[in-house]
């Protein structure tokens, strides 16, 4: 990066913290400021557990506690411990909170559209084209990629999503139970390694490698959410895993894939996969890659 990047990334937020009014007191026009307000907003109507907030804000525990006392003065949230774990706290909005959040929702479209408004058409498409584009972006910078257990929840959740979409995509479904399996105990050192990326306490992508042989490693299970896809994080995720792979003593990496999953076969040959003869006997596999790392 250069310096002329570092001026434009704090011009942008100079411009962007004016323009949303995160310097008001009053934000959209209400009795509180920008971070009470975007507290009361990720609460919710469904609520939601202190942890969950702090680790989806990116907010410290006293800076969180001291925001939430003053929702529960003014009468728009309660607190209370969860019914199955009575050490968390969770946060419910009341009748009057539900309202707030009503009301700042039709304030912030309101907003939205006088921005949008003062702009004609084609470049009011380019804004929100570039909104979108930016706001994916910055999501991605902001991944962090850990090896987690395989039976955890969050790798649970990401394997589950990966199989959903897989059902989606292969031609005649996808039945785990007939692709070669990949237990847990594969997939945690010194046999294996499960990762994880997240963002914003959400887990967003997945993958993992496990030993097949002296030096030889698989990659399994990768998968990448739809909303990060065709911004890189797919590499970045590849890269990790290759990682992983070498800090296990593995040389060789191969993989196998469907000829449904284009855009998976595209990264593997740009990243240094190259085509082999069918190595195993996985029934959904079209193409089979290695790569000596």
């Amino acid at each position: 990066m250069t310096s002329e990047h570092i001026a434009q990334v704090r011009r942008f937020n100079r411009l962007v913290t004016q323009r949303v009014g995160a310097l008001d007191d009053h934000f959209l026009g209400r009795d509180r400021p920008l971070g009470e307000s975007r507290v009361l907003f990720e609460i919710g109507a469904a609520g939601a557990d202190l942890r969950d907030l702090r680790s989806r804000l990116g907010l410290d525990s006293g800076y969180l506690s001291r925001v939430i006392r003053s929702l529960e003065s003014a009468g728009l949230v309660r607190l209370r411990a969860r019914p199955d774990d009575e050490r968390v706290r969770r946060a419910c909005l009341t009748a009057a909170g539900l309202a707030e959040v009503e009301e700042m929702d039709r304030c912030s479209d309101r907003a939205a559209e006088v921005m949008l408004a003062a702009l004609p058409e084609p470049q009011r498409q380019r804004l929100v084209a570039a909104m979108t584009e930016v706001h994916a972006l910055l999501r991605a910078a902001a991944i962090q990629i850990t090896r987690v257990d395989p039976a955890s929840k969050a790798a649970r959740w990401c394997v589950a999503q990966y199989f959903a979409e897989l059902t989606n995509r292969f031609e005649k479904g996808f039945d785990p139970g007939q692709s070669i399996p990949a237990d847990d105990a594969e997939l945690r050192p010194p046999r294996g390694a499960f990762l994880v990326a997240s963002v914003d306490g959400e887990s967003v992508a997945c993958g993992a490698v496990k030993s097949i042989a002296p030096g030889v490693g698989s990659l399994k299970r990768m998968w990448v959410a739809g909303s990060l896809r065709g911004i890189g994080f797919g590499r970045r995720m590849l890269l990790a895993l290759e990682s992983e792979a070498s800090a296990l003593g593995l040389t060789t990496l191969r993989l196998e894939t469907n000829r449904a999953l284009v855009e998976a076969i595209r990264l593997y040959k740009s990243s240094g996969y190259v085509e082999t003869a069918p190595f195993n006997t996985e029934p959904y596999a079209d193409h089979w890659f290695e790569k000596q790392l």
